[in-house]
């Protein structure tokens, strides 16, 4: 059966019309910040394709207004599930904007679960393109990579691990500094720029952005973002994998 459903979201950003455009209607521009990897048709009625994990699904674009709206719709499922996302860009003063989103559409038997995870998705993925925007004006990801991990119910133990591969003892919150130490990866220091406790820090580092994820059903994710010329994509991937075995082992 079929549930109907729709998340809104806003959020004030520093960038100009023409920056936040760039980051939400292109391929490389949402590979900086969203998940997967992404191409986009550009004009009303041009393909956009989302793919992750070996899996791509197609979306058709159903508003092309350069600086001021973009959306799509994915095709519908079997089951007539389908999302549509409906971004409304309104310029401000001082060359800052404010972005909406409305993401709609139906969702299938599990739908509780799924809106819960999307409720809290869409507000994330925001504040990741404002950390972007803000740290990485101008560049866009050279390797993306989403690697998800255990499910894991106890949200104390998991927001400490995430704690701990941070370098952080004490309460984290935007603008805490951060160590990251993880086997395999170059140390690296940075600041946090969102979180939503206990299921979501955000870290930007000089060539990295970061989100810790307890999200669908009690899984961990992690995500990584690079902006280095030419990153090992491979040796990444594989430290998160072995870090998420360890930690939560």
């Amino acid at each position: 059966m079929r549930h109907e459903f729709e998340v809104r979201e806003e959020i004030a950003l520093d960038a100009t019309p023409e920056q936040i455009w760039e980051a939400i209607s292109t391929g490389p521009g949402i590979d900086s910040w969203f998940m997967g990897r992404n191409e986009v048709e550009p004009g009303a009625g041009g393909a956009l394709r989302h793919s992750m994990m070996g899996h791509t699904e197609t979306a058709t674009v159903t508003s092309w207004e350069p600086g001021k709206r973009f959306s799509y719709q994915s095709d519908p499922g079997p089951d007539g599930t389908f999302m549509a996302f409906d971004y409304l860009i309104e310029g401000r003063d001082g060359g800052s904007a404010v972005l909406r989103l409305v993401h709609s559409g139906f969702l299938g038997d599990d739908w509780e679960a799924q809106y819960d995870a999307l409720k809290k998705g869409d507000g994330m993925y925001l504040q990741k393109l404002a950390a972007y925007l803000k740290h990485f004006p101008g560049r866009t990801s050279t390797f993306n990579t989403l690697i998800p991990g255990p499910q894991v119910p106890d949200h104390e133990r998991v927001w400490e691990t995430f704690k701990s591969a941070l370098g952080v003892t004490g309460e984290v919150t935007p603008g805490t500094p951060v160590r990251l130490a993880v086997p395999g990866l170059p140390e690296a220091r940075g600041v946090v720029e969102g979180t939503a406790y206990p299921s979501i820090p955000s870290v930007c580092t000089g060539d990295a952005l970061l989100t810790f994820m307890h999200g669908y059903r009690d899984t961990i994710v992690v995500e990584q973002h690079s902006f280095l010329p030419d990153p090992d994509g491979e040796a990444i991937e594989q430290a998160w994998k072995s870090w998420l075995a360890t930690a939560f082992a």
